[in-house]
């Protein structure tokens, strides 16, 4: 059985912007149904955990997993040290090492936002818009065009000792009541009864009933490597997302 008891989390609060892009409004119509299974892992097992078993950095762990799912499907995998990991956490989060009372974890939005501005290590990032959380057909469709989301989990005492993530219902094994707290993770994979996402240097499995309860936000991670080695996908409307991200800045 798993023990991630000891493992930090640090998703704070959910914050929200009405200026951030819907990702539905560029999926076009033509677009073909997502796949019913994608894994963008590569068979890789081990991901590093990015100090997020000391540090509630998980808002940065997740960015720099995700450079490395892209990385390694782009050809060879680049693997951010944790000094940067640990700067970022710094900058961007507000964490100082010399006081530890300042390690609170981070909010997606602010990460993302700042990813796009100031780059990541050299990693940029082109754009971000939200799937619909709750639209399995668009999670799935995001993964599969986008090697991955980048989301938010509101995780239950009970996932702290799960080799799968899943609901526990009341009586039921492992039933540990209470609410554990936020936490980042980028999903690379899918299939039609999960979905696995990278957290704590390993890939980790949730069913789709364990996301329907516990996932409350969701990100479209644009990266401009990955759009540039691979295009704009077919049936995505990436001349109409230039011209709303024009209208926000």
């Amino acid at each position: 059985m798993a023990d991630h008891s000891n493992m930090r989390l640090g998703r704070k609060a959910i914050k929200t912007d009405s200026r951030t892009l819907a990702i539905g409004n560029y999926l076009k119509p033509s677009l073909p149904a997502p796949p019913p299974a994608k894994d963008w892992t590569c068979g890789i097992l081990d991901w590093g955990v990015m100090m997020n078993d000391k540090l509630g950095d998980c808002t940065i762990a997740g960015v720099a997993h995700a450079i490395q799912v892209w990385s390694r499907n782009l050809g060879t995998e680049i693997t951010v040290g944790d000094p940067t990991v640990l700067s970022f956490y710094e900058k961007w989060d507000g964490y100082n090492p010399a006081d530890p009372t300042t390690d609170n974890g981070g909010i997606e939005l602010d990460v993302l936002n700042s990813w796009r501005k100031e780059g990541f290590d050299g990693h940029g990032l082109f754009a971000f818009a939200d799937p619909k959380y709750t639209n399995l057909v668009q999670i799935r469709q995001s993964i599969a065009l986008f090697g991955g989301v980048y989301i938010g989990l509101a995780l239950p005492i009970s996932a702290q000792n799960q080799d799968v993530w899943d609901v526990v219902h009341k009586g039921g094994a492992n039933a540990k009541k209470g609410s554990w707290g936020g936490h980042c993770v980028f999903v690379p994979k899918y299939d039609e009864h999960t979905f696995t996402c990278i957290t704590w240097g390993g890939l980790k499995t949730m069913t789709v009933a364990f996301w329907k309860k516990y996932c409350d936000e969701a990100h479209v991670l644009l990266g401009e490597n990955w759009l540039n080695e691979k295009g704009a996908p077919s049936g995505f409307d990436k001349g109409q997302l230039l011209t709303d991200l024009a209208a926000i800045k």
